[in-house]
């Protein structure tokens, strides 16, 4: 448990939070209770953690890129522009596959 002394301090304006976070000793950080809520983020759901080297890490819902690699396997996927279809099928299939292994019992 955090002291009050050494917890980071928050900032909300609007629809934006922004906090730090500890990573624990098994690699662990919680999400603060303001995001959670935000998002609708509840016990049980499945969250998607990219990584990019120089881009960082972003978590986001599964559901929403389960929902988009869907939408690229029918084709009513609309890309930006920036895409290649090679490229927007590997992730849809990355996605499936990771969909896959996290699929609630």
């Amino acid at each position: 448990m955090q002291n009050e002394k050494d917890k980071a301090p928050e900032s909300t304006v609007q629809d934006k939070y922004m906090s730090s976070v500890k990573v624990g000793s098994k690699g662990q950080i919680v999400i603060p209770k303001e995001v959670r809520d935000m998002f609708y983020i509840e016990p049980g759901d499945i969250l998607l953690l990219l990584a990019d080297i120089e881009r960082g890490i972003a978590i986001q819902r599964l559901d929403y890129f389960d929902k988009m690699a869907d939408e690229i396997f029918s084709g009513e996927y609309k890309p930006d522009g920036n895409e290649e279809d090679e490229q927007l099928v590997q992730f849809a299939k990355e996605v499936k596959k990771v969909s896959k292994t996290g699929e609630k019992d």
